[in-house]
């Protein structure tokens, strides 16, 4: 039986964002967040979670090979670098004049801009 999941999922992290890894093989990296799956609650990070893949020739890729790709990773093993002062953060959502939600950091209490 597949896990039901709500279409619109908040998640901690966005695409873009710079985070770190804070367990499993790849603890300490840092990276941007390249996609986010929120169906199964993981994120592509750039240079983390790397796998080799065996691609056999084709027309498209005549020669073959091994070509190194990202994993997804679950987005309960990394966490947010907070841009002010470059730390991994928790986030909180409050609202701001306009009446929108605003992420902003719990270690330092500054909003956080996306992009």
């Amino acid at each position: 039986m597949k896990k039901q999941v709500k279409s619109g999922v908040k998640l901690h992290i966005r695409k873009g964002d710079t985070v770190v890894v804070i367990a499993g093989n790849d603890k300490g990296k840092k990276g941007k967040v390249l996609e986010l799956i929120k169906e199964k609650n993981r994120a592509i990070v750039e240079k983390v979670n790397m796998m080799t893949k065996h691609v056999k020739p084709s027309a498209n890729h005549p020669e073959g090979g091994i070509e190194k790709t990202e994993a997804p990773i679950h987005i309960s093993n990394i966490m947010l670098i907070d841009p002010a002062s470059g730390e991994a953060t928790k986030t909180g959502r409050k609202r701001n004049d306009d009446g929108k939600l605003q992420r902003f950091s719990k270690k330092t209490g500054e909003l956080i801009k996306h992009g």
